[in-house]
């Protein structure tokens, strides 16, 4: 799939089913992540971070550059492409936002909007190491496919809830970046 199929699949207007998320029992503390998808030789991939091992909270987890919305971000678009600057160094002109994904609560009480993107691929990374330890890039057509997405199921309460994993090489993207990932796929598909 190239940048210009992407795109058209991502801007269809059909309904797609929302993705089950962790239910809150009080709205989530608003946040933004950024889905950075980068076209290489013809091909798309898309842009993880691993998170710092020294971190309180998700130490090595794989996850997406961004974060909770601050009270001088205007939106969550700013918030996601601040996040993004301030952790990798991607800067906003290199950003084309081409929209958003369903609202997902999480078990850390946060209500997050994944904001899928194109980056040019000129971009020069430059890592926040007190935030994230390093990224690495995944063929979009491996996580689009659902084949690769494994499901654990799970009781909480009296609710069968799905955690996604998603395997590449020595990397497991897994939890709610899994679940971006997999909304993203049914979106496209």
């Amino acid at each position: 799939m190239d940048k210009q199929e992407f795109i058209r699949r991502f801007q269809h207007i059909r309904q797609v089913e929302p993705e089950h998320d962790f239910p809150l029992n009080q709205p989530g503390k608003p946040a933004a992540v950024l889905i950075p998808i980068i076209e290489r030789d013809e091909h798309l991939t898309v842009l993880f971070t691993q998170r710092s091992s020294h971190l309180k909270h998700h130490p090595s987890q794989v996850s997406f550059p961004g974060g909770k919305q601050e009270p001088f971000d205007n939106d969550l678009v700013e918030t996601a492409l601040r996040e993004t600057h301030e952790e990798i160094g991607i800067s906003a002109d290199k950003v084309s936002v081409l929209g958003s994904l369903q609202k997902f609560r999480t078990v850390s009480r946060y209500e997050v909007t994944p904001f899928v993107s194109m980056v040019t691929p000129d971009f020069t990374l430059t890592l926040d190491t007190n935030e994230v330890e390093s990224t690495f890039e995944v063929p979009l057509l491996h996580v689009l496919n659902q084949d690769n997405h494994l499901i654990h199921w799970v009781n909480r309460g009296n609710k069968r809830q799905a955690i996604y994993f998603i395997p590449w090489q020595d990397k497991m993207i897994w939890g709610a970046t899994a679940a971006f990932v997999r909304i993203l796929s049914k979106h496209v598909s």
